[in-house]
């Protein structure tokens, strides 16, 4: 099953697919994905932190959420567009240092503009 996140406004921007790692935009462009706790783009670029249900940015700011961790009432889900093929992971950077304690403040980033920055090369 799919699992939506949504961005400080409770818009959803995307979703993690069934495999639990790889994320999709609605219009079914492979974008990021999930590799241990940290969140990754397909271009290997490291973008931040997956924990709890939390999408934090690489300096440790809130940029995202499933649903039962938003602290915003959460708008309806669109309908998904089939998914594009994935084209190859991509070398991963090595991760930004983990700041000791994750920030309860958002990130200057939305979720989807820093989704995005792992979809370009």
């Amino acid at each position: 099953m799919d699992t939506t996140l949504f961005n400080r406004d409770g818009k959803p921007v995307a979703y993690i697919a069934e495999d639990g790692e790889s994320i999709y935009t609605w219009d079914g462009r492979p974008v990021a994905y999930i590799y241990q706790d940290k969140l990754y783009g397909w271009n290997g670029r490291h973008l931040g932190w997956f924990q709890d249900g939390t999408v934090f940015d690489i300096f440790g700011y809130r940029a995202g959420f499933v649903k039962n961790k938003s602290p915003v009432p959460v708008q309806l889900e669109p309908v998904k567009l089939p998914r594009q093929p994935a084209p190859p992971r991509q070398n991963r950077q090595e991760p930004a240092v983990k700041p000791p304690s994750m920030h309860y403040g958002y990130s200057s980033k939305l979720l989807e503009d820093l989704l995005e920055r792992g979809a370009s090369t």
